[in-house]
C-alpha cells in the first residue's frame, strides 16, 4: 500500500514538471476571492480573461488560479451572482497574485433567490448529479412550525424522495438512509436529526453553503455508497460585528459573528433552542397536587455552532470549528424515571497553505462523536442501554492548476473508529441481580486518491480520478479500488451532454429495524463476515439554457449494490451480543429518471422536478447457518417510491412583500404488512385471542399517495438598525391527511352459547392509519443586524 502511494506521487510529480516545461513563457494569476462586506470566502465565482474568453472559478476554499500567455497587459473579470463585477488589468510578465474583494452590491441581490453558480457554468461543468440549495431559499419557503431547515429544503429537489411523513431521512437513488456521507465543516454527522427525525441538525444561520451530489462523485470523497452531502459553517465576518435571528413557534436561535481583528480574523457563534419543555414543566408544576394528573414528558433539543477564523499571513489561514447537539427526553414520575437523550459532537481544524501562485493545500484534522443512552428506574430496579461511535480523523488535499487545460487534485486520509454497539447495564439497587451486554469495535480507515479536471478543447472536458481506499478491524483488512470519471460535451452554448460513472465503498453499516432514521439505530464495522458494501453508478444526462435564467435538466441512471444488508426474519436486536447472527447479505439495484425545470432571475423563481424511480433487493443469504431468510427473489425496500413531484415558486410581490409555495407529490412507500390472522381461545367462555403470524412478501403493501400544498408569506421591515422580516406559514392547506404509519385492529362480534355465556368472537380485520399533521400555521419573526 505505502509504495503504491508512494509511486502514485512520484508519477505526479513527473507529470507536473512536464507541463511546467510544456509552458516556459505562460504566467499564473491566482488568489482569494472574498465578500467585501463580511470577508466570507466566495465558492464558484468567476475569474474570465476579457482578451481571450478563457476563464476558471474559485474552488470550496474562494482559491483561483489561471494560467495566461505573458503579455503587457491583460484584463480579468471577477463576478459572482449578487455583486457588480469587477475588472482588474494587470502586467502578466511574471506570476502574480491578487485578492479580490467583491465590495460593491448589484441589482442582482434584490432577486428572490441569489445563487453561487451561474446556469452558464453549469452548462460548461463536467460536475452532474448535483443538487445546490442557498439559506436564503431555505429560509424563504415554508416549512412546518416556523422552523427554517436547509437539509429538508434540499429535499425538495429531483432524485431526493425523503422518508416517512415530516421525517429527514434521505433514501438517494436506490441507496440506504446510511449510505449518505453527511459532513460539517469536513467531520462527519452520523444522526444528522433532531425531534426522532421532524427537524435537521443544521442551524440554517450558521450554514454558509450546502451542496449535495447523487452520482459522478469526486474522487475526494468516499465512504458511502449514495450521496455526499458538504455542509460548509459561514466563517465569521471579518468587517464588523453583526448577528441574525429568530424567535418562531418551538424554538429561538440567534447568531453573532466579527472582527476578533479586523480583516485578520473573525469568530461566529450561533445557538438555538426549543422551550417547549418550559411550558410542559409549568403545567406538570401547577397541576402537581392533583392526584388524577399524569405527567406529560419533558423534551427539547439544542445545537451550538462555533467558528474562529485567523489569517497568518499571506499564504497561511488556520479555521477552527465545532458542533454540539443535544436531543434531550425526561418523564419523572412517583415510582418510574425514563430519560432519554442522544446527540452529536464535531470538532475541526483546517489550516489552508498556498505554496505557490499554482498549489494549494488543505490540512483538516476532525474528530466526530455520536451517542445515545436511555436510562430507566423504577421501583429499586435500574436499566441503562446506550451506543457511541467517535472519530479521529486527518487528512490534506492539494488542488494544483498545472494550466487551463488541467487542473489536478490528490491527497490522503485516515480515520481511527471507535465503537460501543449495544451498551447494556441493568441490575437491581441491592446489588442482587446485575447483567450487562454489549461489544466494543476499533477500525481504521484510509485512503488515498487522484484526479484530474482536463479541458480536452472548448467543447469537451473530462473529470478523471482513481481512489484506493481500505479498512481494518481486529486483524481484517479490505481494500477497494474506486474509479471516477465524469464527461461533459458542449454541443452548443446552450445544450451540453454529460455522463459520469462511480465506484464507491462503504466499510460501515448502520443497524437499523425501521425505515426511519433513529437516534437508537446503531453502527456496526465490517468485519471477517460483514464485508464492506460496494456500488456502482452509471449517470447520463442533458442541460439545456432556455434563456439566461431558465435551465431544463434530465438525467438518468442505473446503480449497482453488492453486499447489502438486510435482516433475517424474526431477528433479535436488542441486547444481542451476535448481532451478526441476525444479518443477511444480498444485492441490490436501482434505477430512474430525473427531470427538473429551474428559473433564478425576475420576480418569480423557483424549481419543478420530477423523478420516476425504481429500487429491487435480492439474493440474500444469511449469515448464521441456521437463519431464515423466507423471501425469494428480489423485493423493493420500503423506500421504493414510484413517482416525486415537487413544485417550489417565490414570488417577489414587491421590495416589502413576498409569496412562497411547496407543493409535493410522491408514491405511497411499502410497509410489510400480513396477508391474514389466526386465533385462539385459551379456555372455553374465555375471550378469542388475536395473534399476527402470518407474513409472505416483504413489504407487499403500498400507502396511499403522498401530497401536501404549503404556503407562506414573507413581509419585510427595514428598521434603523438593520432588517427583520415576518414570515406566516400554513403547512398542509387543504388538511390531507397523509399516512405515517397503518395498522391492524381486529374487529369482534358478540356471540352466546347454549347456556347463554356472551363472548367475543373475531370476525374481521380493520385496516387503521396514524397521520401526523392536519392543516398547521405558525409565525416566526426572524432579524439580522
Amino acid at each position: 500500500m505505502h509504495r503504491k502511494l508512494t509511486g502514485l506521487l512520484v508519477l505526479c510529480c513527473l507529470l507536473f514538471h512536464q507541463l511546467e516545461a510544456q509552458q516556459e513563457d505562460f504566467f499564473t494569476l491566482s488568489g482569494i476571492v472574498t465578500d467585501g462586506q463580511s470577508g466570507e470566502t466566495l465558492i464558484g465565482a468567476t475569474v474570465q480573461i476579457r482578451e481571450t474568453g478563457s476563464g476558471t472559478v474559485t474552488n470550496e476554499y474562494g482559491f483561483y488560479s489561471i494560467r495566461v500567455p505573458a503579455a503587457d497587459t491583460l484584463t480579468f473579470v471577477f463576478s459572482y451572482v449578487g455583486f457588480q463585477s469587477l475588472e482588474r488589468t494587470i502586467s502578466m510578465k511574471s506570476d502574480q497574485k491578487l485578492d479580490i474583494e467583491m465590495g460593491a452590491t448589484g441589482i442582482e441581490l434584490e432577486e428572490v433567490v441569489v445563487r453561487a453558480n451561474s446556469f452558464e457554468e453549469q452548462i460548461a461543468s463536467t460536475e452532474m448529479s448535483v443538487e445546490t440549495i442557498s439559506p436564503k431559499e431555505a429560509k424563504l419557503l415554508p416549512v412546518l412550525l416556523g422552523e427554517s431547515d436547509i437539509l429538508k429544503t434540499i429535499q425538495l429537489k429531483p432524485g431526493l424522495p425523503s422518508g416517512a411523513e415530516g421525517t429527514t431521512g434521505l433514501f438517494v437513488r436506490g441507496g440506504g438512509s446510511d449510505q449518505n456521507l453527511i459532513v460539517l465543516d469536513e467531520a462527519i454527522v452520523y444522526n444528522a436529526s433532531h425531534l426522532f427525525g421532524f427537524f435537521s441538525t443544521f442551524n440554517t444561520d450558521a450554514v454558509k453553503d450546502l451542496k449535495l451530489y447523487k452520482g459522478g462523485f469526486p474522487a475526494q470523497y468516499g465512504g458511502r455508497l449514495s450521496s455526499v452531502i458538504d455542509v460548509k459553517l459561514k466563517e465569521g465576518n471579518q468587517k464588523k460585528f453583526s448577528g441574525s435571528g429568530g424567535i418562531g413557534a418551538i424554538s429561538s436561535r440567534l447568531t453573532l459573528e466579527g472582527p476578533i481583528q479586523k480583516d485578520k480574523s473573525s469568530f461566529m457563534v450561533s445557538g438555538r433552542r426549543t422551550y417547549v419543555d418550559l411550558i410542559t414543566n409549568a403545567v406538570n408544576k401547577s397541576n402537581e397536587d392533583k392526584e388524577d394528573f399524569d405527567p406529560i414528558p419533558a423534551y427539547f433539543f439544542y445545537d451550538l455552532n462555533t467558528k474562529l477564523n485567523f489569517d497568518l499571513g499571506k499564504n497561511d489561514r488556520l479555521f477552527i470549528s465545532g458542533y454540539f447537539g443535544r436531543d434531550v427526553f425526561g418523564f419523572d414520575g412517583d415510582f418510574f424515571n425514563f430519560d432519554f437523550n442522544w446527540g452529536n459532537a464535531t470538532g475541526t481544524a483546517r489550516w489552508n497553505h498556498l505554496f505557490n501562485a499554482k498549489l494549494f493545500a488543505n490540512t483538516t484534522f476532525t474528530y466526530s462523536d455520536y451517542q445515545y443512552e436511555i436510562a430507566n428506574r423504577f421501583d429499586g430496579f435500574s436499566f441503562e442501554v446506550g451506543s457511541n461511535i467517535r472519530d479521529v480523523n486527518l487528512k490534506t488535499d492539494f488542488y494544483y492548476a498545472a494550466n487551463n487545460q488541467h487542473t489536478f487534485r490528490f491527497g490522503a486520509n485516515v480515520t481511527s473508529h471507535q465503537f460501543k454497539v449495544g451498551r447494556l447495564q441493568a441490575g437491581s439497587d441491592d446489588g442482587e441481580v446485575a447483567f450487562s451486554a454489549g461489544q466494543d469495535y476499533d477500525g481504521l480507515e484510509f485512503g488515498g486518491y487522484f484526479s484530474d479536471v482536463w479541458k480536452i478543447n472548448e467543447s469537451a472536458s473530462l473529470n478523471a480520478g482513481l481512489r484506493l481506499s481500505g479498512f481494518n478491524n481486529d486483524g481484517t483488512t479490505y481494500f477497494g479500488l474506486e474509479p471516477r470519471a465524469a464527461f461533459n460535451y458542449r454541443l452548443n452554448p446552450r445544450l451540453s451532454f454529460k455522463a459520469s460513472y462511480a465506484r464507491m465503498y462503504q466499510y460501515l453499516h448502520l443497524i437499523s429495524s425501521s425505515g426511519v432514521t433513529l437516534p437508537t439505530d446503531v453502527w456496526y464495522p465490517s468485519t471477517e463476515l460483514v464485508k464492506p458494501q460496494r456500488s456502482d453508478q452509471l449517470a447520463a444526462g442533458f442541460n439545456y439554457l432556455l434563456n439566461r435564467n431558465l435551465l431544463f435538466s434530465i438525467e438518468t441512471y442505473y446503480k449497482w449494490l453488492d453486499k447489502q444488508i438486510e435482516f433475517v426474519d424474526g431477528a433479535q436486536l436488542f441486547a444481542n451480543d451476535n448481532l451478526e447472527e441476525e444479518f443477511a447479505i444480498g444485492k441490490g439495484k436501482a434505477y430512474g429518471l430525473e427531470v427538473s425545470l429551474e428559473k433564478t432571475e425576475g420576480k418569480l423563481n423557483g424549481w419543478i422536478g420530477y423523478t420516476y424511480a425504481r429500487v429491487r433487493r435480492g439474493e440474500f443469504e444469511p449469515l448464521a447457518p441456521n437463519g431464515l431468510f423466507a423471501q425469494q427473489g428480489y423485493f423493493s425496500p420500503i423506500y421504493d417510491r414510484r413517482h416525486d413531484l415537487s413544485v417550489v415558486l417565490f414570488y417577489e410581490l414587491s421590495k416589502k412583500i413576498s409569496l412562497t409555495s411547496t407543493f409535493v407529490y410522491g408514491s405511497g412507500d411499502l410497509r410489510w404488512m400480513p396477508l391474514g390472522r389466526f386465533t385462539f381461545q385459551d379456555t372455553y367462555g374465555g375471550n378469542f385471542e388475536s395473534v399476527v403470524p402470518l407474513y409472505e412478501d416483504r413489504n407487499n403493501f403500498r400507502l396511499a399517495p403522498y401530497n401536501r400544498l404549503d404556503l407562506g408569506i414573507v413581509i419585510n421591515f427595514f428598521p434603523k438598525w438593520g432588517e427583520s422580516d415576518l414570515t406566516i406559514n400554513v403547512i398542509n392547506v387543504y388538511n390531507r391527511r397523509n399516512a405515517f404509519f397503518v395498522y391492524f385492529d381486529p374487529t369482534f362480534r358478540e356471540a352466546s352459547d347454549n347456556e347463554g355465556n356472551v363472548f367475543e368472537i373475531p370476525d374481521g380485520v380493520k385496516a387503521k392509519q396514524v397521520s401526523l399533521f392536519p392543516i398547521l400555521p405558525s409565525l416566526t419573526y426572524n432579524f439580522k443586524f
